[in-house]
């Protein structure tokens, strides 16, 4: 009997032991994908491939990376309507993270001003990751629904981008983008917007609290609470070992991850409206996440928006949610965005 429960004993010891290796070793690899195995960091396709009119833009982090941007317009000669997307480029998943400042259209009797920076990474859960390029088409849509430009910038190891990914180095990237767009004469910079999808999200939610005065407004779809709470969902033994708000556990492991990327502890902090856009059929982030970070919000913040698509998916959410899906986005932009605008333009005019 003493000699079962002895190698039993060793036996978790053992998987304990493999378990802390790995994270320390492999975490980044596991979190971070810039590129599949048997593909290149080149892009697919560009802009200009769907008749995009685009600039690349190359900048740098605040610790001198070189980081690769596409700045795309809606038209030559709409002033200000502006979106700006981050993206990880590499494989079949994309992440990516976007600004939009919302300015009134060309094509509208009122100008709506808005700018995206958008966040939208999967590699946490699919260990992969979708090129900014592959979000192409996801992006001439969004300019036609919401008629913005598209700033899509990708982060350090991404695509043309030079470095490695950590989340010290994707929060200076993040960081670095909003910096330039603010500095752009050819936008309203009162109104930018960031929009984080799953791991885009945490990098969104915390730039949008870093940045009170430059950021209007944040939008996070099927974002998770935290990538500790991720790591129980992906290997169900590890919620014994690392976690933050469902952990059952001692949490003894919470240490050896190097990015926590805890949305779950910055989302309460952040002040102005939010948008908490959910796909009931999540495969990757369970749903779940998304209402315990409206909870956590909503508890400070009066001014948090909560809509959920009962067909969408981790990545489609966008396609299954319709119609409904723009107009819940040109609504929240609305009520919101256009409102601090006017309430300015108001105040200088009186």
């Amino acid at each position: 009997m003493t000699s079962y429960l002895s190698l039993l004993l060793y036996g978790v010891g053992g998987l304990v032991a493999v378990g802390m290796a790995a994270l320390v070793v492999l975490q980044e690899k596991l979190v971070y994908v810039p590129v599949l195995p048997g593909l290149t960091k080149s892009y697919p396709i560009t802009p200009a491939r769907l008749n995009l009119n685009y600039e690349d833009v190359w900048l740098r982090s605040s610790d001198g990376v070189r980081l690769h941007a596409w700045f795309i317009k809606l038209a030559p000669d709409c002033r200000g309507l502006f979106t700006a997307e981050l993206g990880f480029r590499s494989g079949l998943n994309w992440t990516g993270f976007v600004i939009l400042e919302a300015r009134q259209s060309c094509f509208s009797k009122r100008m709506l001003e808005v700018s995206f920076l958008t966040v939208w990474k999967t590699d946490v859960t699919s260990c992969s990751v979708i090129d900014i390029a592959h979000r192409l088409e996801m992006v001439r849509i969004m300019l036609q629904r919401l008629r913005c430009n598209v700033f899509m910038l990708s982060y350090r190891g991404y695509g043309a981008s030079d470095g490695y990914p950590s989340q010290h180095g994707i929060t200076r990237d993040a960081q670095a983008a909003l910096d330039h767009l603010i500095k752009r004469t050819d936008i309203d910079t009162s109104r930018v917007v960031v929009f984080g999808r799953s791991l885009g999200g945490a990098v969104g939610a915390l730039l949008t609290k870093n940045n009170p005065d430059k950021v209007a407004a944040l939008i996070l779809e099927n974002t998770f609470t935290s990538i500790l709470d991720m790591a129980g969902v992906l290997l169900p033994f590890l919620k014994w070992f690392i976690g933050r708000t469902a952990s059952k556990g001692p949490r003894v492991l919470n240490f050896l991850v190097r990015s926590p990327w805890s949305t779950i502890e910055v989302i309460g902090q952040v002040q102005q409206p939010i948008l908490f856009l959910s796909g009931l059929q999540d495969e990757m982030v369970p749903p779940v996440h998304m209402e315990m970070l409206y909870a956590k919000a909503a508890a400070r913040n009066s001014r948090c928006t909560f809509v959920e698509f009962p067909t969408g998916m981790h990545m489609d959410t966008w396609l299954a949610g319709g119609d409904r899906y723009w107009m819940t986005i040109q609504q929240f932009l609305e009520q919101n965005v256009s409102e601090r605008k006017d309430e300015e333009d108001s105040r200088k005019n009186g």
